[in-house]
C-alpha cells in the first residue's frame, strides 16, 4: 500500500463501519464521465461538507489494489449498471494537498517536493519504468501509460490549499498552476487519465474571464449541477437521522439547514448535524473548526453598499449578488460582489440561484456573523446590535416609550437602505431593529395569521423562557389601531400550540412627525 498510489480502502472502511449516510450516488455520476471529454471534474464546497469523505469513497471504489465490493453492499451505487464495470479497475493516485502545505508551508520548492514524493511512490509499483533526470510527474505517468496501456484515476483533495495558504508567493502560485496544467491540459493528458477528480473550497482560479483549467467541469456552491445532493445532508437524510437518535428535526433545521444548493432546496451542514446527534445538543460546531478572521476581514472592506447588505442579511433579508466577476482567489477581492461571493464559497452565506440572492442560512452561521461583527472596528453595526438588545429588553419589560424611541433610532440610522416613507421599508426597519432577538427567537416576517398578516411573530426557541411576541406595524394610524388589528384578525390563534406567555405589540409610524408610538399588551388566553 502506497502513500499516494494504491492507498487501498481502509479510509473508506473506517467511514462505512460507523453511522454512514449513503452518498455513493456520486459514483455513477463520475463513472459517466470516465474516458470521455468530461473526464475532469472539480467539486468545491465549504469546510466539512463531505468532500474528503467522497474522495476516500472514490479511492476505495476505483483502486485495483484492493477488493471493495463488500463496502458498497446495499449502497445506491451497487444498484447502478456501471458499478461492475469500474469497480477496482484502476490505479488511483490520491493526494491531499493539505499534507504538503502543512509540511512545506515556507518552502518555495513545494511543487517539486510534491512531484518528487509522488514519483517515488509510483516507482514502488512500476519498478520496471525508468525515471530520467529532469522527468516530472507527467513524464513518468505518460511513460507508464505508453508502456503498459494503463490509465490512471487522479484524485486531489483540497486542490486549492496551496493557493489559499501560500498564495502570497506568486512564484509558488505560478508553479503550482503550471503543474496542474501540465497534468490535465497537456497533449498526453487524455492518454494518461481515465478521469480526474479535484475537491476544494474555491473553484479553479480565473485569469481574466477564463479558468486556469477550462477543460474541467466545475460543481460549486453556486453552480452544483446534478451533484447537488451528493454533498451535505438532505432534508430526508436528516429526518431519518433525527428519528434514529430521537432528536428534534425542528432544532436541527434551525441550526444547520438553510443552504439552497442547485435544485436542492434544503441542504444541512453534515458535520454539525452529526456532532449535534453525537453530543445530544444543538450548538455551533462547524463554525469552531476554522477561524472566522476571514469574515471579519471581508465585512470590514470599504465597498459601497456592503455594510448595508450585511445589516439586511443579519435582519433576515436576502440581497442580490453578482457572482460572475470573482476570480476565485481570496486575495483578489475588488468589490462588494466579490466579498459576498467568497463568503458563499466559504459557507458563511447561502445562495439562491433562482433569485441571484444570498443570505445567512441558519442560526449557527448567524452566530458566527454576530461574533465577527462584534470583533470588528465597524462601530455603527456594533452600536446597532447593542441598541437591538436594549430594544428587546424594553419590549419584554413593556416599556412602550423606550420601544418607540428604539424604533425611531433604527429608522433614522438605516435610511440609506430604506425608502423613508414606505410601508414595506417600515417592516424592514422592524426586522433590523430586532436583529438581536434572533439569538432567542425564531422570527417570522409577514407571518400568515387568522385573517391577515402580522409584521413580525417571534416564537421563543426551545429552552428560552421569554414570551412570544406578535408585532403589528401601522402607517399613519395609531398604535391602538395596530393592537386592535391583532385582536380582530385573531393573530395569536396561529400560536395555539405555544403554551407560554404572549405579548401583543402595536407600533405606528406618523408620516408628519416621523415618529413612532407603541402599545404593548399581554395576551389573555
Amino acid at each position: 500500500m502506497g502513500r499516494y498510489i494504491n492507498k487501498g480502502n481502509i479510509a473508506f472502511r473506517d467511514i462505512v463501519t460507523h453511522e454512514y449516510v449513503d452518498k455513493s450516488s456520486l459514483i455513477p455520476l463520475i463513472n459517466g464521465t470516465l474516458n470521455s471529454e468530461n473526464r475532469y471534474s472539480c467539486v468545491t464546497r465549504c469546510r466539512r461538507f463531505g468532500k474528503s469523505m467522497a474522495a476516500k469513497m472514490l479511492c476505495a471504489y476505483y483502486d485495483k489494489s484492493c477488493d471493495s465490493r463488500e463496502l458498497f453492499s446495499g449502497l445506491v451505487a451497487e444498484k447502478d449498471k456501471s458499478f461492475e464495470a469500474y469497480l477496482n479497475k484502476y490505479y488511483v493516485i490520491s493526494i491531499d494537498m493539505t499534507d504538503f502545505t502543512t509540511k512545506y508551508r515556507n518552502d518555495k520548492d513545494i511543487v517539486k517536493k510534491i512531484q518528487d514524493s509522488v514519483i517515488k511512490d509510483i516507482q514502488g509499483v512500476f519498478s520496471q519504468i525508468s525515471v530520467d533526470d529532469g522527468d516530472d510527474l507527467m513524464d513518468v505517468l505518460y511513460r507508464i501509460s505508453d508502456t503498459t496501456g494503463e490509465r490512471f484515476i487522479m484524485i486531489i483533495d483540497e486542490w486549492d490549499a496551496i493557493l489559499r495558504e501560500i498564495g502570497k508567493d506568486e512564484s509558488v502560485t505560478t508553479s503550482y498552476v503550471d503543474f496542474l496544467r501540465r497534468l490535465f491540459k497537456g497533449s498526453g493528458s487524455d492518454i494518461v487519465f481515465a478521469g480526474a477528480y479535484l475537491t476544494g473550497i474555491l473553484p479553479i482560479k480565473r485569469y481574466n474571464t477564463e479558468s486556469a483549467l477550462n477543460n474541467f467541469n466545475e460543481y460549486s456552491m453556486i453552480d452544483p449541477a446534478y451533484l447537488a445532493p451528493c454533498y451535505g445532508f438532505t432534508e430526508e437524510e436528516v429526518g431519518i437521522l433525527a428519528m434514529r437518535h430521537n432528536a428534534s428535526i425542528e432544532n436541527l433545521k434551525q441550526w444547520y439547514d438553510g443552504y439552497k444548493i442547485g435544485n436542492e432546496k434544503s441542504i444541512y451542514n453534515p458535520y454539525s448535524v452529526m456532532k449535534a446527534l453525537q453530543r445530544g445538543v444543538c450548538k455551533s460546531y462547524w463554525s469552531t473548526t476554522g477561524a472566522y478572521d476571514s469574515v471579519k476581514t471581508y465585512i470590514q472592506m470599504n465597498f459601497d453598499g456592503l455594510k448595508d447588505d450585511i445589516i439586511r442579511m443579519l435582519s433576515g433579508e436576502h440581497v442580490y449578488v453578482n457572482t460572475l466577476k470573482f476570480q476565485n482567489d481570496m486575495r483578489i477581492v475588488n468589490s462588494k460582489n466579490d466579498v459576498l461571493t467568497v463568503l458563499i464559497h466559504l459557507g458563511y452565506l447561502a445562495y439562491d440561484g433562482d433569485t441571484g440572492k444570498c443570505f445567512i442560512p441558519n442560526k449557527e452561521v448567524g452566530e458566527q456573523f454576530l461574533n465577527a461583527v462584534e470583533d470588528t472596528s465597524w462601530t455603527r453595526l456594533v452600536e446597532a446590535l447593542t441598541a437591538s438588545q436594549n430594544l428587546l429588553d424594553a419590549t419584554l419589560s413593556c416599556n412602550e416609550q423606550a420601544v418607540a424611541k428604539g424604533i425611531d433610532k433604527a429608522h433614522d440610522e438605516n435610511t440609506s437602505i430604506l425608502a423613508y416613507n414606505d410601508e414595506n421599508s417600515l417592516a424592514c426597519v422592524l426586522s433590523i431593529a430586532y436583529i438581536w432577538a434572533k439569538n432567542d427567537y425564531v422570527i417570522h416576517r409577514e407571518y400568515a395569521t387568522g385573517k391577515g398578516y402580522a409584521d413580525l411573530v417571534m416564537i421563543p426557541r426551545r429552552n428560552v423562557t421569554k414570551p412570544a411576541l406578535v408585532i403589528e406595524l401601522k402607517y399613519n394610524h395609531s398604535s391602538d389601531t395596530a393592537i386592535n388589528q391583532i385582536k380582530q384578525k385573531n393573530y395569536p390563534s396561529k400560536l395555539v400550540d405555544y403554551t407560554g406567555d404572549i405579548l401583543l405589540v402595536g407600533i405606528n409610524y406618523d408620516k408628519e412627525t416621523k415618529e413612532h408610538t407603541c402599545r404593548i399588551e399581554e395576551y389573555k388566553k
